[in-house]
């Protein structure tokens, strides 16, 4: 997909796959399992909360959705976060550490892993993700 399709799924949307998706479940499954490693990591380590609008709390439209309403409820949290208790932070070096780690460079290592063995195991072919 070359560097238009990274850009496009990376900062845009990763339903672009959708398609391929239906096609072939099973080129899911990387990200599925870096979600289930990292979704962890996020809470339980760096105590990372989604205190932003509700609406960034997915990934569907922009692929910075969630990282930027990470950073936004840190600064001026939702009124359903406020009303639940939370309050605005100053982030420190580990609240941005957490965030950098989680949302870029530990997916950029474990799904392509991930993926290499599901390659390795016939799961996800050459193709499978080319985006028409």
């Amino acid at each position: 997909n070359r560097w238009g399709g990274l850009v496009s799924q990376g900062l845009g949307t990763s339903m672009l796959q959708m398609g391929n998706i239906v096609r072939n479940p099973k080129i899911w499954i990387p990200a599925i399992v870096t979600s289930m490693i990292t979704g962890p990591i996020a809470t339980c380590v760096f105590k990372l909360e989604m205190n932003g609008d509700a609406i960034n709390s997915g990934m569907g439209t922009c692929g910075l959705c969630g990282p930027i309403g990470v950073w936004t409820g840190w600064l001026n949290p939702s009124d359903v976060a406020l009303a639940d208790g939370a309050a605005a932070i100053t982030p420190t070096v580990m609240d941005w550490a957490g965030l950098i780690l989680v949302c870029f460079v530990l997916p950029a290592v474990i799904c392509p892993l991930i993926s290499a063995l599901c390659r390795r195991l016939g799961w996800i072919k050459d193709g499978d993700l080319t985006l028409n």
